[in-house]
């Protein structure tokens, strides 16, 4: 699609959720970039907070801890899917969030209510702000975040497909540890109190497990279109 035609289309709120190695993020980031959207990464932000936690020295074990300090870092997201940026008081930290001391401990930071209160503020605030319309990937945005999105997609797929397609993307990793990670990170996001992993039941589910990136993204694309176009 002409990215001028896009632009000058019906602005639209796009939520698509999923669990870990769906893809979700690639799918999100190329959606945008073909429709004329703006594109937020909302894992980056829950990471890009809970390294500033590791950083200061907060005590990830103690919730009462994170939550008293959950309002400090400016984070501050780049909506643009062609060079997405992330940084924490002024810091860029799209690097630093990729670790693996990140990935094992944000589900216990984003778990805690403050933190969630805090970045769902700001998901809202940014969604709000985009003029062209915007597609927002995370674990679980369409109903605690933007329940009211034009357009709820969930992307799944079982762990099993999830761990070949990251073990893929992280050169050299053991597949079955892989594996179990992710059933451990979905088990943690799915069983907390505050907004757990839960798919909203508006959602239109495009399974990925036998598709292949280009064809999710078509998929996803073909959705939005038909969305603005009042289909």
């Amino acid at each position: 699609m002409d990215n001028g035609a896009a632009r000058t289309a019906q602005p639209v709120i796009v939520a698509i959720d999923g669990p870990s190695g769906t893809g979700k993020s690639s799918t999100s980031k190329a959606v945008a970039a073909q429709l004329g959207l703006s594109y937020l990464d909302t894992g980056a932000q829950y990471r890009a907070i809970t390294w500033w936690m590791v950083t200061n020295g907060t005590d990830i074990d103690d919730p009462t801890a994170i939550a008293a300090v959950a309002g400090k870092p400016e984070i501050v997201s780049g909506t643009d899917p062609a060079q997405p940026t992330i940084t924490v008081d002024g810091v860029d930290v799209s690097g630093p969030i990729r670790t693996q001391e990140v990935t094992a401990k944000v589900s216990a930071v984003s778990a805690v209510p403050e933190v969630r209160a805090r970045i769902t503020e700001l998901q809202r605030s940014l969604a709000a702000a985009a003029e062209n319309g915007m597609v927002v990937g995370g674990r679980d945005i369409g109903p605690p975040v933007l329940p009211d999105a034009a357009l709820k997609i969930s992307l799944p797929a079982p762990a099993e497909a999830r761990a070949a397609r990251r073990s893929g993307e992280l050169k050299g990793s053991d597949l079955h540890s892989t594996r179990e990670a992710l059933i451990k990170r979905d088990a943690a996001d799915s069983s907390r109190k505050t907004s757990p992993l839960a798919k909203a039941d508006d959602a239109v589910e495009v399974d990925t497990t036998d598709l292949t990136l280009p064809q999710v993204i078509e998929c996803v694309v073909t959705l939005v279109e038909e969305k603005r176009a009042g289909k």
